[in-house]
């Protein structure tokens, strides 16, 4: 067995699958509701998504909060459980789902929706005809990629084109918000990227 040519095809099947997102007005228009959410009315963007898409989910939240987004991740079956209570009225949701049909999540935007009606909801799936996909106010298409994985079930290309919707996303914000070297130090005293962060905000205001 050639290890070595699998790991090609894996690699070559995936940077395809990165090539053929849509990029559509959609990020513009997502860009924007968070934006108006989280930097104008002063919310937060919730994110979530249930298993293997709920791990990307929270990678989101994360980044978006270290790049001067403040995010949170919700689980959605512990939302059921009192978790809901973080979500504010300024709020906008973003949803995860590579079928669009995931039960959770569905039930979150119908929990979210009896606690503070109207609130933005952006998505990104697979499934531009999913129900998720119809009562989103933006919906992010991955391009329904083929998993990888040889039996077409493992969750692997598909959270790989979210990741990098992610990315894109979070750079975009990070460009809108102007977000400098000197707000990341802030944000992320320790380890390498702090020191990092600090030197280059140093550099900066030098010059």
């Amino acid at each position: 067995m050639d290890f070595k040519q699998i790991v090609q095809n894996v690699l070559e099947q995936e940077a395809q699958a990165i090539r053929n997102i849509p990029v559509t007005d959609d990020f513009q228009k997502a860009i924007e509701l968070i934006y108006q959410s989280v930097h104008v009315k002063q919310g937060k963007l919730v994110v979530s998504g249930m298993g293997k898409a709920g791990q990307i989910a929270l990678n989101i939240a994360t980044t978006f909060s270290s790049t001067g987004t403040p995010s949170v991740f919700l689980h959605p079956s512990d939302a059921q459980h009192g978790d809901l209570g973080v979500i504010q009225p300024n709020d906008a949701l973003l949803l995860i789902s590579n079928s669009g049909k995931t039960r959770e999540i569905l039930e979150l935007i119908n929990l979210a929706e009896k606690l503070y009606a109207g609130l933005p909801l952006i998505v990104i799936t697979s499934n531009k005809e999913s129900e998720l996909a119809k009562v989103s106010d933006v919906c992010l298409h991955t391009g329904n990629p083929k998993e990888v994985c040889p039996l077409g079930l493992t969750p692997s290309t598909s959270t790989t084109v979210m990741t990098v919707i992610g990315d894109a996303l979070v750079v975009s914000m990070m460009k809108k918000i102007g977000f400098t070297n000197e707000d990341y130090a802030k944000r992320h005293h320790g380890g390498y990227l702090g020191d990092k962060s600090r030197r280059q905000a140093n550099l900066e205001n030098l010059k």
